[in-house]
C-alpha cells in the first residue's frame, strides 16, 4: 500500500512539474546603458525626449533596452517560450514547465523569476483566500440598442463643450489606445474625419505580433469613437482633434497574465513614440486559471505587473487613464489592475443624469486608497460600432475613453503643466472631492472649472495676469501682474465693435458681464508697461 502512495505521490510530482506555467524572468543589469543614456534618440523619440524635458524628468536605466545576449540566453532556453518583454522592469514574460523555468534561475545573467501562479513561488507562499475565478464582466460592453441620439449630454457632463469653444479638442496631444482591437477603423465613416487629419499615426498588434491593427475584437472600435469618432448632428468624441495610436493588447479569447505584459510593453512603446495620454478599458483580477487570480489584498496600487507599468507610465510624463471594471455587482466589486494603480486615473461609470451606474467597480483600494477617481457617463453611452452606425453600449469601458479625451483638451489648454497637475486639476474639480466615496469616488470633473483652477492666481506666476472664468456666464474677474495697481480692460465683437470698457483700479477686480450678449469676444488688457489680449465667451 505504501508503494501505491509513492508511486501516486511521484506521479502527480512530475504531472505537476509538466504543466505548463507562466513566470517573469528579471535580469540583474543593464551592462550597455551608458550608451545608450549617452546617445538617448537610439531609444526614445524626439518627442518623448521634449516631453521628459518640459516636465524636468531625466533619463534612468528603466529608459534602456533589455540587453539583447541576456533575451538571446533565455530564447535559447530548453522549453521556454518568450512571450513579451518589458525595458521598464528589466524582465521577460515566459511560459514552459515549472521545471524548464526554475532552471533559469541558473542562467548568471539573472535575477529571479517571478510565477504568475504566486503559489509556485516558495518564498511568497502565503495563505490568503483566493476568490473564484471571476475574468472581466465584457457582457456589458456589447451595444444594447440602436438609440440614435447625440452625444450631447456626456461631453455636457463633464463641462467638455465649453473647451471645445475654445477650441480646445485635443490637437497637439497624441493618445496611446490599448485595447482588444480595431476592426473597420479604417473604413467606418465616423473615423474618416481622423484619416483625413492623418490623426491615426499607427499602432501594433501585441497579441498576434502584427502590423496590422485593424482587427481583433471590436471593443477597442467602440472605445476609439468615444474620443475620435465624428458624425454631424450624431456623435463627437470629446478629442476628435488628438492624434492616435491604436495598440492591440488584450486577447478576448481568453484571460491570462500575458495579457498584463503586452499592456506594459504596449505602455513602454507609448512612452518611446512620445504618447501624452494612455486610455485602457481593460482591467485583470481573475483569470482562466484560478491559480493566476490577482486578490483584493493585491490591490495595493503598486504590486500586479500592469500596475506596476502604469506607474512607471505615469513617472515618464504620461496621463494614464484605466477603466475601473464592471464587477460591482459580483462577488469581488473592487477596481481591478491596472486602475488600481497609485498614479492612474480610474474612471467610473455614471447614468446620463449623473446617478451612479450599478455595475461600476467600487473602492477603496486595500490600502484605502481612493477608487475610483472620478466617474463619466458609462451608461447608455454614445458610440459607433464598426459598421459605423451610431448606437450606444454600457461599461466603464466607454467613461474611461469620454474622460481620456477631456483630458487632451484640458492639456492642450495648459502645455507647460505636468502630467500630475493635470490630474490634480482634474480630481479637484470633481463634485464629489471634498467627500469621496466608495461608489464615486472624487466624483464628476468640471472640466471648465479645471480650466479656470488652472488659471488661478495661485498657479500663476506673479509676474503674468489672470483673466477668469472662461467661459463665463455674468462676470470675469481680473488680476493684474504684481507691482501693477491699475489698467483698463477693454471688449470688442470678433468684428471689431467695442462693447465694454472699464478701468481697473486694484491689482484684482471683478467686471460685470450681464448687459452682453451671449458670444465670443476679445479683450485687450492694458496699463502704462503692458499689453496683453486673448479671447473669452459669454455663455
Amino acid at each position: 500500500m505504501k508503494k501505491i502512495h509513492l508511486i501516486l505521490f511521484l506521479f502527480i510530482t512530475s504531472a505537476a512539474f509538466s504543466q505548463v506555467e507562466d513566470a517573469w524572468v528579471y535580469f540583474k543589469d543593464k551592462p550597455n546603458s551608458q550608451t545608450y543614456l549617452n546617445n538617448p534618440l537610439t531609444m526614445l523619440t524626439q518627442r518623448a525626449l521634449d516631453r521628459r524635458i518640459a516636465q524636468n524628468i531625466s533619463l534612468d536605466i528603466s529608459d534602456v533596452p533589455i540587453y539583447q545576449s541576456y533575451i538571446d540566453q533565455i530564447t535559447s532556453s530548453a522549453g521556454i517560450t518568450v512571450k513579451a518583454k518589458s525595458k521598464w522592469l528589466n524582465c521577460l514574460h515566459v511560459r514552459g514547465t515549472q521545471a524548464n523555468i526554475n532552471a533559469l534561475i541558473l542562467v548568471s545573467s539573472v535575477d529571479h523569476v517571478d510565477f504568475a501562479n504566486r503559489l509556485l513561488n516558495t518564498a511568497k507562499i502565503t495563505s490568503v483566500q483566493r476568490r473564484k475565478s471571476e475574468p472581466i464582466n465584457k457582457t456589458l460592453e456589447k451595444t444594447i440598442n440602436f438609440n440614435y441620439g447625440t452625444s450631447a449630454n456626456q461631453i455636457q457632463m463633464l463641462k467638455g463643450d465649453l473647451l471645445h469653444q475654445l477650441n480646445y479638442t485635443g490637437l497637439g496631444k497624441i493618445i496611446a489606445v490599448l485595447d482588444a482591437g480595431f476592426p473597420n477603423v479604417n473604413t467606418a465613416q465616423p473615423f474618416q474625419r481622423l484619416f483625413t487629419n492623418n490623426s491615426i499615426l499607427g499602432g501594433y498588434d501585441y497579441v498576434n505580433k502584427s502590423d496590422n491593427f485593424y482587427t481583433g475584437d471590436s471593443h477597442g472600435t467602440l472605445v476609439l469613437s468615444t474620443m475620435g469618432g465624428f458624425t454631424e448632428g450624431q456623435l463627437v468624441g470629446t478629442a476628435p482633434d488628438a492624434k492616435y495610436y491604436l495598440f492591440i493588447t488584450e486577447d478576448d479569447n481568453s484571460e491570462n497574465p500575458i495579457e498584463e505584459s503586452n499592456w506594459v510593453e504596449a505602455a513602454e512603446e507609448a512612452d518611446r513614440i512620445g504618447a501624452d495620454i494612455i486610455t485602457s478599458s481593460l482591467g485583470y483580477f481573475g483569470y482562466d486559471n484560478p491559480n493566476y487570480n490577482h486578490t483584493y489584498s493585491d490591490m495595493t496600487g503598486n504590486s500586479a505587473f500592469a500596475s506596476k507599468g502604469a506607474n512607471i507610465a505615469f513617472s515618464k510624463g504620461i496621463v494614464v487613464i484605466a477603466s475601473a471594471g464592471n464587477e460591482a455587482q459580483t462577488s469581488e466589486p473592487h477596481v481591478g489592475v491596472p486602475a488600481e494603480a497609485t498614479n492612474v486615473l480610474a474612471i467610473g461609470a455614471v447614468k446620463a443624469d449623473k446617478t451612479y451606474a450599478a455595475f461600476s467597480s467600487i473602492g477603496p483600494s486595500f490600502d484605502n486608497r481612493v477608487k475610483p477617481d472620478v466617474m463619466a457617463q458609462g451608461q447608455a453611452s454614445v458610440l459607433s460600432d464598426v459598421s459605423g452606425t451610431i448606437t450606444t453600449a454600457n461599461g466603464t469601458s466607454f467613461s474611461g475613453p469620454i474622460l481620456a479625451g477631456m483630458v487632451a483638451c484640458l492639456w492642450q489648454a495648459f502645455p507647460e503643466k505636468t502630467n500630475q497637475e493635470i490630474k490634480q486639476l482634474i480630481t479637484q474639480s470633481a463634485d464629489r472631492y471634498a467627500a469621496p466615496t466608495v461608489q464615486f469616488g472624487y466624483g464628476i470633473p468640471d472640466f471648465n472649472l479645471a480650466l479656470a483652477n488652472g488659471l488661478s492666481v495661485s498657479d500663476f506666476s506673479k509676474s503674468d495676469f489672470v483673466v477668469y472664468p472662461n467661459p463665463t456666464s455674468d462676470s470675469i474677474s481680473v488680476t493684474l501682474k504684481e507691482g501693477f495697481d491699475s489698467g483698463t480692460i477693454i471688449l470688442y465683437t470678433v468684428l471689431g465693435q467695442k462693447v465694454l470698457e472699464k478701468k481697473i483700479s486694484s491689482q484684482s477686480a471683478v467686471v460685470s458681464m450681464k448687459s452682453i450678449e451671449k458670444g465670443t469676444y476679445l479683450y485687450k488688457i492694458e496699463s502704462n508697461r503692458f499689453s496683453k489680449s486673448g479671447k473669452i465667451i459669454k455663455k
